[in-house]
């Protein structure tokens, strides 16, 4: 038997419960003046008894915009299905959006114009009120852009070059790259670590530049030689190749640090592959802390951070804007390391072929 479908209550059912006309029903719910308090109040009440929710089609063809904001990622999309960092970004956006009804808009494109073009047409088709922006670039064009389009955003990451400059309705929300790096790099050295190679993320990407640049930084600060970085897709396929190309070469590294949690397993299932043992002939840290790093064998040193709760945090500046309240930039809790047992102090590297397995017949035990 074909079951009706319910009816959504409408503003008339509402004016005929509460008494008043239709208008006054519509001053009193889009908080207009034209009707008393006790009107408004009445009115209000009898909407939340009959489940009314305004229709957002209709907010955006009135010019009220359209509950929802944006989130694009210009990102290979094979790299995202294993990788936690953005399943935790996005549950706590939308744990912020939840809050206030609104929806989110995810999309997925190749590139940066892709990106960009997505703006253009949520923009002219009224999809979105505001976006939230990710992955920011050295001279990004984005947040030109979204002056241009008038979109309210939050960036989410340091902004450099062109993105600082004043932009009216855009919002940043970052965590220090730079920091994170040092304290990693503090602790391998603490540790006796002299070679280190970091395996990077995508080059184009900002906080890429400035955790290479960091590393840089604090080795010739140490006075390590023998420190370089490795960009990569964030894959676990690059991840894995990158370190067997490393740990191949004449003099391999005792330490290497990950850009993410799933390059930093894949290593470790190469470095087992390789017959290194971990961490008695290499340590390895992860940048980002998830349930991975914590499940492997040995658990994973890891940067730790609270991602759902950044996201959060993002999606409640970008609900702020909505609101009408100024930009800000503002510089999130930093990161701390949780440090585990892959990470320690390095042993003298025997003289051998870098493929031989580090068996105890070849150490002699």
């Amino acid at each position: 038997m074909r079951r009706t479908p319910a009816r959504r209550p409408t503003m008339k059912d509402i004016a005929r419960r509460a008494g008043v006309s239709e208008s006054a029903v519509s001053f009193a719910l889009n908080d207009r003046p034209g009707v008393s308090a006790a009107t408004r109040d009445r009115v209000r009440r009898v909407a939340e008894e009959l489940g009314w929710q305004p229709s957002t089609a209709a907010r955006a063809l009135s010019g009220e915009g359209a509950a929802t904001v944006g989130l694009v990622l210009a990102r290979p999309a094979r790299t995202l299905g294993v990788e936690s960092f953005f399943l935790q970004l996005v549950s706590g956006v939308q744990e912020a959006l939840a809050v206030r009804r609104l929806g989110l808009l995810f999309q997925v494109v190749e590139d940066l114009d892709a990106e960009c073009a997505v703006y253009r047409r949520w923009w002219a088709e009224r999809r979105v009120d505001g976006l939230l922006v990710v992955d920011p670039r050295d001279d990004d064009p984005r947040p030109a852009l979204l002056d241009e389009l008038g979109l309210p955003a939050v960036v989410i990451g340091a902004l450099d070059g062109a993105g600082e400059g004043p932009h009216g309705a855009i919002s940043n929300l970052w965590a220090d790259d730079a920091g994170g790096m040092t304290s990693i790099v503090g602790h391998l050295c603490d540790l006796g670590h002299r070679r280190i190679v970091h395996i990077a993320g995508l080059p184009e990407l900002a906080h890429t530049r400035r955790r290479i640049d960091s590393l840089r930084a604090e080795a010739d600060r140490r006075a390590l030689p023998d420190v370089v970085s490795v960009t990569t897709d964030y894959s676990d396929a690059q991840g894995a190749a990158a370190t067997r190309r490393v740990l191949a070469a004449p003099h391999p590294p005792t330490a290497i640090v990950y850009d993410n949690d799933v390059m930093a397993v894949a290593g470790l299932a190469v470095a087992a592959e390789r017959g290194v043992s971990v961490p008695r002939r290499l340590s390895i840290v992860a940048w980002d802390d998830s349930v991975l790093c914590r499940n492997t064998h040995p658990p994973l040193t890891a940067l730790a951070r609270d991602t759902a709760g950044f996201g959060r945090r993002a999606a409640e500046q970008l609900i702020a804007l909505l609101d009408g309240g100024p930009a800000r930039r503002v510089r999130d809790v930093a990161p701390r390391l949780a440090a585990r047992e892959s990470t320690a102090p390095p042993l003298p590297h025997p003289t051998r072929s870098p493929d031989a397995p580090d068996s105890p017949a070849r150490r002699g035990g």
